[in-house]
């Protein structure tokens, strides 16, 4: 049998691989039991938070009601009610529906000690320096995200769903809305906008490795604009306000990555000098 060799302390792939299942398994225990006790607290999670953007005392609904009011003008957001129904098709239904809502529930409340979990994996790969120049990941992706779930929840759900929930090809059809459609609808909104906030960090560790430069994402900045407004026409009604609403926070956050990846260039610049030692 062959010797081995190398650093005694060094794990082999199998061991890297048995170590990521234990956090894998960590992150998926804690989700679970967050998810139980989403599941326990049934008619919050669903009559308060789900069908919330539903009803039209919705604070959004009547922060854009009082805008149209001020100015004098019709709109949708002042209506007593919205005009479709919520239906469950199948047997199981509403069943599915609790279950899958109570998982998600749990990834969203739960993401941060994700993310703990996913430090603990990578960091024993990094340098000292490294991992002292990350502190505060867990902080910073944490309220990231959840600022991206909170202007998910208050801005682009209900706009959507106000949007799709009055439209009408005819007055021949109604808008009967199948659960698992509505709550589809919700969770996309919410993760969609908790991801995409965490645009700057993903910049921040793409310009470590090299991959991203402040140059790039100048050169493709205007690309980046379009396909920013592309998908806020996709996910807002057709009205510019709307859009805007939902471009501006991205545009922010993409130009606030450009000034990160300048810092992580500049600061990697100095390291350089100083690691660079006289003849």
């Amino acid at each position: 049998m062959a010797q081995a060799t190398g650093d005694p302390n060094e794990m082999s792939f199998l061991d890297h691989l048995e170590e990521l299942r234990w956090h894998l398994i960590r992150s998926t225990i804690a989700i679970v039991l967050i998810g139980i006790v989403a599941f326990l607290m049934k008619d919050f999670i669903f009559d308060t938070v789900i069908f919330g953007p539903k009803n039209m005392d919705f604070p959004t609904y009547r922060f854009f009601c009082r805008i149209a009011t001020s100015i004098g003008i019709e709109s949708a957001f002042c209506a007593d009610e919205l005009p479709f129904t919520i239906q469950s098709r199948t047997m199981g239904g509403q069943f599915s529906a609790h279950i899958m809502t109570s998982i998600w529930a749990g990834f969203i409340i739960g993401f941060p000690y994700v993310l703990y979990e996913i430090w603990k994996f990578i960091s024993p790969g990094l340098k000292e320096n490294e991992r002292n120049n990350s502190r505060g990941f867990i902080l910073i992706a944490s309220l990231l995200f959840f600022m991206g779930v909170l202007f998910g929840y208050y801005v682009v759900a209900p706009l959507s769903i106000n949007f799709l929930g009055t439209y009408q090809v005819s007055k021949e059809v109604l808008n009967e809305f199948d659960i698992g459609s509505y709550i589809s609808g919700v969770r996309t909104s919410v993760l969609a906008c908790g991801i995409l906030f965490e645009l700057p960090i993903i910049i921040f560790f793409l310009t470590k490795v090299g991959l991203v430069t402040p140059e790039i994402l100048k050169k493709y900045r205007k690309i980046a604009l379009v396909i920013v407004l592309i998908l806020s026409a996709v996910i807002t009604p057709p009205d510019v306000t709307s859009q805007i609403i939902v471009a501006v926070p991205v545009i922010i956050l993409y130009q606030a990555s450009i000034y990160i990846s300048k810092f992580v260039m500049r600061r990697e610049a100095k390291k350089s000098k100083k690691d660079v030692k006289p003849i």
